[in-house]
């Protein structure tokens, strides 16, 4: 098994999946998937010129059969040291279904796919938001969302009671069930030799990032990084750092759990804005 080439798997071309690709990708495969044909190959291209190894599939992670076949293929073309699951729509710029079906529903589907394909040493790493850190559920409602097989996801009361027009609310929901699902799947991983965690970016400046801000809530998005102190966005280079530790050799003992990387702005909100988490 040590002989197999190492491959790392990159859901996401964007900022973020180049990023990780940057600072993980060298020496192995990198096995990077999108929806949209033209960005993936743009991103490839661009790795490759770079010096990178890369294979390259298009996916739907909202597609069960979809990400089972970039699952399969993975396996297939190495030991998949580290899975880094980054693909996401914005509250912005999509809709409450399409927020719930690749946000929520397709985080599922990536936690349940690579299950099937982890060995020892696989590390899966699912971008999650900060967003799910201000989520206000019941515990009977998070239990749904962490233990629900995937097929039956969007048809949970909870999932369903999100009104049509607030994508806001949808993000949030997504983003903590990422959260939740991720620690509900540690079991199975741990079984497996592997382990599985999330990550909760704040603001990080990508292209999606930036369109958010051109958007209503870019103002109040911004306001919020002067006052809890940061003064600035995130960088695509700093989750890849993060990344880098979570899928590395230095986070062995870390499963189950999530990586705030927001910095201090869910910190704030709770104890200087006002904004609670507790059950609604």
């Amino acid at each position: 098994m040590t002989g197999r080439p190492g491959v790392v798997v990159i859901t996401g071309s964007g900022g973020m999946g180049t990023a990780v690709a940057r600072r993980i990708g060298a020496g192995r495969t990198v096995l990077l998937a999108d929806a949209s044909a033209p960005a993936l190959e743009r991103a490839a291209a661009a790795l490759r010129d770079e010096g990178h190894q890369v294979l390259t599939q298009v996916v739907d992670v909202s597609d069960a059969a979809s990400v089972k076949e970039l699952a399969e293929r993975a396996a297939a073309t190495g030991r998949a040291g580290a899975v880094v699951h980054t693909a996401g729509v914005s509250a912005v710029t999509s809709t409450v279904e399409r927020v719930l079906r690749v946000d929520l529903l397709g985080t599922a589907l990536v936690i349940e796919a690579f299950e099937a394909v982890a060995e020892p040493g696989t590390s899966v790493v699912c971008v999650a938001s900060m967003a799910g850190h201000l989520a206000r559920l019941t515990p009977g409602q998070e239990r749904d969302l962490a233990t629900t097989p995937s097929g039956d996801l969007l048809s949970l009361d909870v999932v369903r009671r999100v009104p049509p027009h607030d994508t806001v609310g949808a993000y949030v929901l997504a983003k903590r069930a990422n959260q939740i699902r991720a620690q509900a799947a540690a079991l199975a991983y741990n079984r497996a030799g592997a382990r599985i965690s999330t990550i909760s970016p704040g603001v990080v400046s990508t292209a999606m990032a930036r369109a958010e801000q051109q958007g209503a809530t870019g103002e109040q998005m911004m306001a919020s990084l002067k006052a809890c102190g940061i003064g600035r966005p995130g960088t695509p280079g700093e989750l890849a750092a993060a990344v880098a530790f979570l899928t590395g050799p230095d986070s062995r003992y870390l499963t189950g759990t999530d990586l705030l990387l927001d910095g201090g702005q869910a910190a704030w909100m709770r104890w200087h804005a006002g904004f609670g988490t507790g059950p609604a």
